[in-house]
């Protein structure tokens, strides 16, 4: 692994942000996360725009793109090796509350191998709900708390991830994932009112392949005929068993031809 700060590409241990970071103490900062395929993160330019939205948000001002793309270029180069990147730009050094101080903001940039995701993994319904109406919905921030803990609910129960509903009892995300799932023959996902982050994966699938954006009860989940995770490192994961129960098949035939689809173009397009 090898970090950005302050110019300087640097081993983690080395790596030093004040503890008194307004993304550290309140959580007052966003993140973007992409792969990295052989020297190239994918899809950096649409990673760079949400990066500017989940920023605006907040309230933080813009991020530099040609800063963070310098820092990458040089991070990169020093881990030959990466196969994930993580930008992270917070409200940087503030009071011990809510209130910002008039600190410049904080950007770190690192990157580090990826392992591999198993083709099918089971999910967990969490038994809480991500509300459509935050202030902070849609934005991808680094207050993940709730996702911790729900993560490590599917955990206890053999699951790698945890699925939420939204406040209206619809299927919303994954604690770091989207979800699609095939009901009658019909690919669907919840639309970005149901309170889910616009997944850049997401985002790509929609556009690329026949998908309604559709509110369905969560317990939908449970009924599909086959259903898939998608994220900027796991690609399309097909979901073989929701909570212990089995789908009929994983990966099925929707999930396959989306990932074949997905591979495809996305090989084509390294910045869609």
């Amino acid at each position: 692994m090898k970090i950005w700060m302050h110019g300087v590409v640097t081993d983690p241990q080395d790596a030093m942000v004040s503890v008194l970071d307004h993304g550290f103490t309140v959580g007052d900062g966003v993140f973007e996360t992409c792969k990295v395929v052989d020297g190239v993160p994918f899809a950096l330019t649409r990673h760079l725009q949400r990066l500017d939205r989940s920023a605006a948000g907040l309230g933080l001002a813009p991020p530099d793109h040609d800063v963070i793309r310098q820092a990458i270029h040089q991070t990169i180069g020093a881990e030959p090796s990466a196969g994930r990147l993580r930008i992270t730009y917070t409200g940087g050094a503030g009071p011990l509350g809510s209130d910002r101080g008039d600190a410049v903001p904080t950007l770190v940039v690192a990157v580090a191998p990826e392992g591999t995701w198993e083709v099918a993994t089971a999910v967990t319904t969490a038994p809480w709900a991500k509300n459509e109406r935050s202030p902070i919905v849609g934005l991808k921030t680094t207050s993940y708390a709730e996702n911790v803990v729900a993560l490590a609910y599917a955990h206890e129960r053999g699951s790698s991830e945890a699925i939420f509903g939204n406040l209206q009892g619809n299927l919303c995300e994954g604690t770091g994932s989207n979800v699609f799932l095939v009901l009658d023959g019909t690919l669907i996902t919840p639309p970005k009112s149901s309170g889910c982050l616009a997944g850049v994966t997401r985002d790509l699938i929609c556009e690329w392949c026949d998908v309604e954006e559709v509110d369905v009860p969560l317990g939908a989940l449970r009924d599909a005929s086959e259903a898939f995770l998608t994220s900027s490192t796991r690609d399309a994961q097909a979901v073989r068993a929701v909570d212990g129960n089995a789908l009929p098949s994983a990966p099925g035939p929707v999930t396959q031809e989306v990932a074949a689809v997905f591979a495809r173009r996305s090989k084509e397009t390294p910045d869609p």
